[in-house]
């Protein structure tokens, strides 16, 4: 562990290496077709830690030339009226991905809104098709924070392999995909949640703990095993102040290494959203879509669905080269 405390693994600079080339492929993309790539952002009501990242999301889209689109529905808005909305997103050639801000109303059902997204456009994976795709190990959109809970333990040379490790909730859009991305990187993955007996004995035997949970300072140092890498990917709100699942300061004396809240999964989740957009962009372009054939998705949605042929190999790096020479924000790819 080094001296002074664990070291913090900060999404920041990685995530700035991603928006350059994210960057270059927008410019390109312009180059082509007179406007930019366009990634809409449907909200429904407005949730304060939602508002945080919404506001990080647009900003980012500004910083590398891509149109941010805020579509809002008013929170108090029927279902259906957030299902009209994101069907005409489906049916704008102009608009290259779409993300639905959560938490959504209680009246609003989360699985009638996932299905009614295309695919296509699914940038944040929530559709069953990227879902089964990334349980499969095949091509498809990422959800984004899962993806960089994965990434920066990569990109930041964390070993993986091998290790013990607990995912600390298990909703369909974080911690299943993050333990599913993890398994696929070869380590030992145990899935924790509100139902778990004895949270403290699974956590104090990993070697890396991603905590998704969505209560602050739900994980402290004691619980810790010396020498662990944590990657905390809560955002919460208290007193104003922005937050993670895991208390920083107890745990940075307990473990190696840790992403600090904010500055640490966020800026690279950012990124590698950005970067899942061009790729949207590229397919769209091509006219690969999500496929080579139609088929129903529900919803009266029809689009192209790529399936791949076989698995890919590895996770590649997000930041390798420009579009034109690569696919952006792959799938992390390995054995199952």
């Amino acid at each position: 562990m080094p001296r002074g405390g664990a070291r913090l693994l900060e999404g920041g600079p990685i995530a700035a290496e991603i928006r350059q080339a994210v960057s270059e492929d927008v410019a390109a993309y312009l180059r082509r077709h007179g406007r930019p790539p366009v990634l809409a952002v449907v909200i429904c009501g407005r949730d304060a830690p939602s508002m945080v990242y919404l506001h990080q999301i647009l900003r980012s889209c500004e910083k590398v030339g891509i149109e941010g689109r805020l579509v809002e529905v008013d929170g108090a808005a029927a279902e259906a009226s957030v299902v009209d909305a994101i069907q005409t997103l489906n049916a704008d050639p102009a608009v290259n991905g779409i993300i639905v801000q959560m938490p959504l109303p209680g009246t609003v059902r989360l699985g009638a809104i996932i299905d009614a997204i295309d695919p296509a456009k699914d940038i944040d994976g929530i559709h069953p098709l990227n879902a089964g795709l990334l349980r499969l190990g095949y091509d498809g959109f990422l959800p984004a924070t899962a993806h960089a809970a994965v990434e920066i333990l990569r990109r930041s040379g964390i070993e993986i392999e091998g290790k013990r490790a607990v995912v600390i909730g298990r909703s369909a859009v974080v911690g299943m995909p993050a333990a599913f991305l993890l398994v696929r990187e070869n380590a030992t993955v145990t899935v924790c949640h509100s139902r778990t007996a004895d949270l403290a004995r699974h956590v104090k035997d990993a070697e890396i703990v991603v905590v998704a949970a969505g209560h602050p300072g739900l994980i402290t140092g004691p619980m810790l095993r010396r020498g662990a890498v944590v990657v905390d990917v809560g955002i919460n709100v208290v007193n104003g102040v922005v937050v993670g699942d895991v208390d920083l300061e107890s745990a940075r004396a307990v473990a190696s290494a840790i992403t600090p809240v904010p500055g640490g999964v966020g800026p690279l989740t950012n990124a590698l959203l950005l970067a899942h957009l061009v790729r949207a962009a590229l397919d769209q372009e091509t006219g690969g879509g999500q496929g080579s054939e139609r088929r129903e998705l529900g919803s009266g949605t029809r689009r192209p669905i790529r399936v791949p042929s076989r698995a890919p190999n590895r996770l590649d790096d997000a930041g390798a080269a420009t579009v034109e020479s690569r696919s952006v924000a792959t799938t992390t790819r390995g054995a199952s």
